[in-house]
């Protein structure tokens, strides 16, 4: 199933692409906590989409979930991004969040904070906790996905590394969070270690890889999290960003107000941000 939410900013309501791909409402909780559940994917599942109403004009389509309770992220989980960063290989992954107020919609536009110099992107594959996890093995770990979805996660490079403390304050500006448009069923993706993953700017291919070129796969990142803390439904991991960031660059180069942003990754959809300044 390809689960979205449609509507104004605040005031979305859930759907799903029907096999021609119009929305569909659903009555019900919205998709966050135990609304992406596995077990509210099994009810989901088990509905008859053709019977269902159409929404002959769903507008806005918003974040693919309504909140978050935690927003996990992995960083340089690629091989290639950790060599362009000039980083070694990390032995264990790289924990780190973003603060749930980040959350926005997939073409909504991307604000650039007030004090930016380094405002960055990233595409990455966002996992969707569906069961509660602790302590799991890595073999048991793809059992507790509700789903996929695309990332972008957003960096502000300066607050983030050369302003001190922890990476949290260069990734949770509102709107640096974007994802969806859809919430895509962990049955869709029977291998999320193959997936084709991009990034334009301006029209310009800056990311192009594989989520085979992660350093952690995600069933290892689950299993590892789990060591630690206990997952819960409606938590979001993005599971790290492949070379071509800006940062990356040689010359180095970040957004600026009037830059497109266009991302996908193989089946999940695709985002289209508009960067704007700050009011």
């Amino acid at each position: 199933m390809k689960l979205l939410r449609y509507g104004p900013a605040g005031n979305e309501k859930p759907g799903m692409l029907d096999n021609s791909g119009r929305v569909r409402a659903i009555d019900g909780p919205d998709f966050a906590g135990e609304g992406v559940s596995l077990a509210r994917m099994a009810a989901l599942r088990d509905m008859d989409v053709e019977s269902l109403p159409i929404v002959d004009n769903p507008g806005r389509i918003g974040a693919c979930l309504a909140s978050v309770s935690n927003f996990y992220c992995i960083g340089l989980n690629y091989a290639r991004h950790a060599a362009e960063t000039g980083a070694a290989a990390p032995t264990e992954p790289i924990l780190f969040s973003k603060a749930g107020s980040a959350l926005s919609g997939p073409y909504d536009p991307v604000v650039i904070p007030r004090n930016s110099t380094k405002s960055d992107w990233e595409v990455e594959l966002g996992v969707v906790i569906g069961s509660e996890a602790l302590y799991v093995e890595e073999s048991a770990a793809l059992d507790h996905v509700s789903g996929y979805c695309v990332v972008n996660d957003v960096s502000e490079r300066a607050f983030q590394i050369e302003m001190g403390g922890q990476w949290i304050k260069g990734k949770s500006a509102p709107t640096f969070g974007p994802t969806g448009p859809w919430l895509v069923t962990a049955d869709e993706v029977p291998n999320p270690q193959n997936l084709a993953l991009k990034l334009s700017v301006n029209g310009e291919l800056l990311q192009n890889s594989s989520t085979d070129d992660m350093i952690f796969p995600v069933a290892a990142i689950i299993s590892y999290m789990s060591r630690f803390m206990k997952l819960l439904p409606g938590d979001i991991i993005a599971t790290g960003t492949p070379a071509g960031v800006g940062m990356g660059l040689s010359p180095q180069r970040f957004l600026k107000a009037g830059d497109v942003i266009e991302l996908s990754v193989e089946g999940l959809g695709e985002q289209r941000q508009d960067v704007v300044d700050a009011q």
